[in-house]
């Protein structure tokens, strides 16, 4: 079956049923509410060659924060799953991503030590209800889940909607070099990553 992590998570605010494949094809069926948010990762899915399934309901009439959060929180819990012990992986992945008149570069060790470093500026609040502060809280809900170290640095851009789908999109390639299978053993001196 490959490396595979199934969950629901409930709260008082949100309702969220995910499944995460890392081995698959980037296939994906979003469905959270939120159009914008859904295409981030739709294409967060094609990118990493991961499959990726996420039903969710929840409080969008307060606003969009417990769902994108939420969603990180459980999107992370899931890649941890699915690793296991990590044996043999490349561990380390990064990529320069453009996309049109933008340049960001994202890099990702598997570490087992939760760390985001994000430098970016928007220009708007909102692209059709998604909040764009909600860009940096998303990667930050995900790695304290998945204990990645990640990287997040825009370089330059205009446009709001590029800017975020270069970090999606990094993100995604980045962790697709990641989680490459180079050999047997735990690629950390410590002899485990946890």
């Amino acid at each position: 079956m490959g490396r595979f992590a199934s969950k629901r998570r409930d709260t008082k605010e949100t309702q969220i049923e995910m499944s995460l494949n890392l081995d698959g094809s980037g296939t994906s069926d979003i469905d959270t509410g939120i159009g914008f948010f859904d295409h981030m990762l739709t294409l967060f899915a094609f990118h990493s060659g991961f499959d990726l399934v996420c039903k969710a309901k929840g409080d969008l009439y307060v606003d969009d924060h417990h769902m994108i959060e939420d969603c990180g929180i459980l999107l992370g819990e899931l890649f941890q799953l699915a690793l296991g012990d990590k044996r043999g992986i490349a561990r380390y992945g990064s990529m320069r991503m453009v996309m049109d008149e933008t340049l960001c570069t994202v890099d990702a060790d598997i570490s087992g030590r939760p760390y985001l470093v994000f430098h970016a500026d928007f220009q708007r609040e909102s692209i059709n209800g998604y909040s764009l502060e909600m860009t940096k809280e998303f990667f930050y809900a995900f790695v304290m889940q998945a204990k990645v170290t990640l990287h997040i640095n825009l370089l330059y851009g205009d446009n709001d909607h590029h800017k975020v789908e270069a970090m999606f999109k990094g993100l995604a390639r980045a962790l697709k070099q990641a989680i490459q299978v180079e050999g047997t053993s735990i690629p950390s001196s410590k002899g485990v990553i946890q």
